[in-house]
């Protein structure tokens, strides 16, 4: 009887490490996932999935070991059941139960699966079970053919697409350099624009500063070198109204 009850104490040690060592695994699963889904990459979370996947097959085959005790042979009852706070059941639980109630008791000793959930299972394998000989081949031969033409959907998108990488030769050119610095050069130094001159416009007066000398107005203006001067000379766009000095003004003496 000792040596069962040590063989016993040993194989629980030897399972709660283990399950802690898996409850880190998934701890630091979860906090990559959350804190590092940025710049967190595949080979990075396989690594993490390959832990986790150790830790169990460990777990599973300390389980698996002859050994081991069988432990479904032992039942677990509950002592005291009570709505009063436990704190040796919360450093137990690292905070997870606080109390040990009526409403906590039959989830976490629960050996047996939901009622809901089980009368789900029963359902679906009961209806499993009354399903004949050909009408499962007729279900299994219409799911090869769906995962069949998926197959081939697929394989045939990456046939495609291998060719045309194959095909290009190098990355496509989206852009012209020549193109490029003659838009630099337009709008910094306004190389290749043309300047167009407009004259002013009905009803504009030209003030006499920048107005075109008349060809009569001196010696030697022939009517190129005005319209030269004209086209040379910016137009005002201010509106003047020029008023000759002997106007009476209507409020003198």
């Amino acid at each position: 009887m000792q040596r069962d009850e040590k063989l016993f104490e040993m194989t629980l040690d030897a399972v709660l490490q283990r399950l802690s060592d898996l409850k880190l695994a998934v701890l630091s699963m979860i906090q990559k996932l959350e804190m590092e889904y940025e710049t967190i990459n595949w080979p990075t979370f396989l690594d993490n999935f390959a832990i986790i996947s150790s830790h169990l097959t460990g777990l599973t085959k300390i389980l698996a070991k002859e050994q081991c005790p069988p432990l479904r042979n032992r039942t677990v009852l509950p002592l005291l059941v009570s709505m009063d706070r436990d704190d040796t059941l919360i450093n137990i639980t690292e905070g997870r139960v606080p109390v040990f109630s009526h409403d906590i008791v039959p989830d976490y000793l629960r050996t047996r699966p939901d009622p809901i959930t089980e009368q789900k299972m029963q359902a679906n394998e009961q209806k499993a079970a009354n399903l004949t000989h050909d009408a499962t081949m007729k279900q299994v031969t219409q799911y090869n053919k769906v995962v069949s033409h998926v197959l081939d959907m697929v394989s045939k998108a990456r046939e495609e697409w291998e060719i045309e990488s194959s095909s290009r030769t190098g990355i496509q050119q989206t852009s012209s350099m020549a193109d490029t610095q003659l838009l630099v050069a337009a709008v910094g130094m306004g190389k290749g624009l043309k300047l167009t001159n407009y004259g002013p416009g009905p009803g504009m007066m030209v003030p006499p500063s920048i107005r075109a000398p008349s060809p009569m107005g001196g010696p030697g203006m022939s009517p190129g070198n005005v319209q030269q001067q004209q086209l040379g000379k910016a137009p005002s766009a201010v509106k003047t109204n020029i008023k000759s000095a002997n106007q009476v003004h209507p409020f003198s003496r």
